[in-house]
């Protein structure tokens, strides 16, 4: 059985285009976010997360229903269990800490970005279904 990885995620969309980072050292775009420290709430990990990698605060909106689960991007043998939360950033987002880059993606940057597992599949059906990105999405 694989290890766990429990994360909080923000999907932020603006006009349909979704906040995506890549951490340094890999490959994959993934939606901000990270690990609770040990008795830290969920909504508060997220929030000093997005302050750590992005430089900038977040709103928190609704939480997406459903199990967000897939195989780790950047940890063989581990799969992220997460919780994804919709959200509003204050303030312009900048790669702070581990995060190499970041990027404002719309359906047609999909096919050729290389997205977490997480972001695939489920994950992108919950967005669409929410009204934050088009239908094409999960094309």
């Amino acid at each position: 059985m694989p290890g766990i990885i429990r994360v909080v995620c923000a999907a932020v969309t603006v006009r349909e285009r979704l906040l995506v980072v890549r951490k340094r050292g890999t490959t994959a775009f993934m939606l901000p976010g990270g690990k609770p420290d040990a008795g830290e709430r969920p909504e508060q990990a997220l929030m000093r997360e997005i302050h750590e990698e992005l430089g900038c605060g977040i709103t928190l909106g609704a939480e997406l229903p459903g199990d967000f689960v897939d195989a780790a991007a950047n940890e063989p043998g581990f799969s992220v269990h997460a919780r994804i939360w919709t959200g509003q950033l204050h303030g312009a987002p900048d790669a702070s800490a581990e995060i190499a880059e970041l990027r404002w993606i719309g359906a047609g940057d999909m096919a050729g970005l290389n997205l977490a597992p997480l972001l695939r599949g489920r994950t992108m059906t919950a967005l669409v279904q929410a009204g934050l990105m088009p239908q094409a999405a999960t094309a």
